[in-house]
């Protein structure tokens, strides 16, 4: 195998720095010299990651590298410090992606000195493509979510819809797809409706790269394919779950990843005590925040129904300003439930025996995690691509239910309150023992076969990994840079 070099640089958001990091990893475990690139601030969270890899496989050719990059906060009038999204008030990205824009300078110096043979950025990064032109280097467009959503917004850009039905609070069919989705104007994101000129830099930015890796996979997707924006002039490789493909070693990736209000040990303790599929698992993301009203909701919720449950809480403040009195004692003291301030360990506890079912707000992350470890969902999707991710796992493979979440927004108090006899029914309807309950989770178990499958070898994902490193060899071979063009 040739000697290839292939630079990750990911964006400063948990959701994009996982999957990069993970399929850095692979590359490396497929003899591949990985290097990854972040702000300094950032290092910290990475480099558990690389070490265990490292420190793991005692097959890898070459040990994965991470290297710093200096993010000037003050320039940008952002804080010190603050270099991943985790660490503003409100998930808007606008504020991050403005001061990464500084990066550019500082990697080139990285690419002058290193001379890697490809790059594989975050699609968050347009001006990479510049970059990789100016040192001949190839770009590999990182997009860590999945072929469904762009397919759908090319479809409301596209004028097969004019625009009086988009702007339309009336729910409206998407045509030209296979299964039967509705949506409305208040669950679509504003780049979807009003695509600022940030959108248009990174549509340019990856139509000019040599293709796009997914963290999707082939079987979950392939009505969709053929419909992508551009497929037949574009190259795409599904590799994912990417998660999945380093599973030898997740335990110890998870430990690493951060740091929970209790260890490990304590929840797989817990969770050894509950029937399996008994355990409600409820968990919105790093990034997803909500009002004190709606915290009081969720508590409300999960304490009526008859299920233990494990949630996940972020940004909430203090517990007393919106737990309803006595609920520790009721719910968390008595050992129904446990609560989470900040960091847990995702994908142990959603393949533990004793989880049947999960609340997730449709990061993309998370619905593969769902979708890999067979859990059936309750989608409560807030913000960006959340709700065209829910249409994916509700209304085409139906392996779960919508919370009924109407209003696509960050700002948690312009979002139409869930109320906790809402999450209660969701949750009997989800976990119940009837027909229809036990088909969605026949569906979910199916499609995480499907995904384990996918990145065994001889799968679908695996076979794309290897077609994407004989071709970066063969871009290697004959000279590097290739900015891809329209098929003949």
């Amino acid at each position: 195998m040739a000697d290839l070099h292939i630079f990750f640089l990911p964006f400063l958001a948990p959701g994009h720095m996982i999957p990069l990091v993970d399929l850095a990893c692979i590359f490396a475990r497929r003899g591949i010299k990985a290097t990854v690139v972040t702000t300094t601030a950032n290092v910290p969270l990475i480099q558990p990651t690389i070490d265990i890899v490292n420190a793991g496989d005692a097959s890898l050719r070459h040990p994965i590298q991470l290297l710093p990059l200096y993010l000037p906060c003050s320039e940008v009038g952002i804080p010190e410090g603050h270099e991943n999204l985790t660490a503003f008030p409100d998930p808007d990205a606008s504020k991050l992606v403005a001061a990464t824009d500084k990066l550019e300078l500082s990697f080139s110096l990285l690419l002058q000195t290193h001379r890697p043979d490809c790059i594989v950025a975050d699609l968050f990064y347009p001006w990479a493509i510049h970059v990789a032109k100016q040192f001949a280097t190839s770009l590999i467009s990182f997009h860590g979510s999945n072929c469904f959503v762009p397919t759908i917004m090319s479809i409301l850009h596209g004028g097969e819809l004019n625009q009086d039905e988009i702007e339309t609070e009336r729910p409206i069919e998407v045509p030209g797809i296979p299964s039967k989705i509705h949506l409305s104007l208040s669950q679509l994101p504003n780049f979807v409706l009003r695509p600022a000129e940030f959108q248009k830099k990174m549509r340019e930015s990856y139509s000019r790269s040599h293709g796009i890796v997914m963290n999707s996979f082939y079987e979950l997707e392939r009505d969709y394919v053929d419909r992508a924006p551009n497929s037949s002039n574009r190259k795409l490789w599904f590799v994912g779950p990417v998660s999945l493909q380093n599973r030898d070693l997740d335990a110890k990736i998870v430990r690493g990843r951060g740091a929970a209000s209790m260890d490990d040990d304590y929840f797989l303790s817990w969770l050894g005590t509950k029937t399996p599929r008994s355990v409600l698992y409820v968990c919105f993301g790093s990034l997803g925040r909500f009002t004190a009203t709606q915290m009081r909701e969720i508590a409300r919720g999960l304490e009526a129904t008859d299920r233990p449950f494990i949630w996940v809480v972020w940004h909430a403040g203090e517990p007393s300003d919106w737990l309803p009195e006595g609920f520790e004692n009721r719910a968390i003291s008595s050992g129904k439930g446990l609560m989470v301030q900040g960091w847990a360990p995702q994908l142990l506890i959603l393949n533990h025996e004793a989880v049947g079912g999960f609340v997730t707000h449709c990061g993309w992350n998370s619905c593969l995690e769902a979708i890999t470890a067979g859990v059936p969902v309750i989608t409560w999707p807030l913000f960006a691509d959340q709700f065209l991710n829910e249409k994916l796992l509700v209304d085409v493979h139906r392996m779960g239910i919508a919370i009924g979440a109407k209003l696509c927004s960050l700002k948690p108090e312009e979002r139409t309150p869930v109320k906790g006899e809402q999450l209660t029914k969701a949750v009997d309807e989800l976990m119940g023992n009837g027909e229809e309950a036990e088909e969605r989770r026949k569906r979910a178990r199916a499609l995480g076969e499907t995904a384990r499958r996918a990145v065994e070898e001889g799968g679908s994902s695996y076979e794309n990994m290897t077609r994407l490193i004989q071709e970066l060899i063969s871009l290697k071979a004959v000279g590097g840079s290739s900015e891809f063009t329209e098929a003949s």
